[in-house]
């Protein structure tokens, strides 16, 4: 399968791809709404939820606006390289986790549970403390590649 017949064939059976999919690929975080989809020996993960969907591509834009500085970059044309990507999906969604329980270790468990209760406590995302939050996306550090 060529990569425009994989891209026509993902978009048909994912109408709603996670925005935070390399997150859960890379298992630090996961998901009660993400559901995994395999596509020509590849692995994809759509969204349950259409407000779960709605809240993380809120919370993937203010994650994004929020870190250019932090990442060095002035603004975005495009897609983030793969590596700060990683830092924006990992290190956001830990740091929002850090700000919500502060003793909590380890991957994120569920992605909508917390922007829910993120969403609550601070009374919408656009309020959360992003000078916490990209804190932790500065400190991600994603795993190193088995040799």
């Amino acid at each position: 399968m060529d990569e425009s017949e994989f891209k026509q064939t993902y978009n048909e059976y994912n109408d709603r791809p996670c925005v935070f999919a390399k997150a859960l690929l890379a298992r630090c975080a996961g998901c009660s709404r993400a559901q995994k989809l395999n596509i020509a020996e590849r692995e994809a993960i759509a969204c349950r939820s259409p407000a779960g969907h709605t809240r993380c591509t809120e919370l993937f834009g203010l994650l994004h606006h929020n870190a250019l500085f932090a990442l060095k970059l002035t603004h975005l044309d495009g897609p983030l390289p793969h590596g700060k990507e990683m830092k924006v999906q990992c290190g956001g969604l830990l740091g929002l986790r850090a700000v919500q329980e502060p003793a909590a270790e380890g991957p994120v468990t569920d992605v909508y549970g917390l922007l829910e209760a993120a969403r609550i406590d601070f009374g919408g995302l656009e309020r959360l403390p992003f000078g916490e939050i990209v804190k932790r996306v500065v400190a991600y550090e994603p795993r190193k590649r088995a040799d």
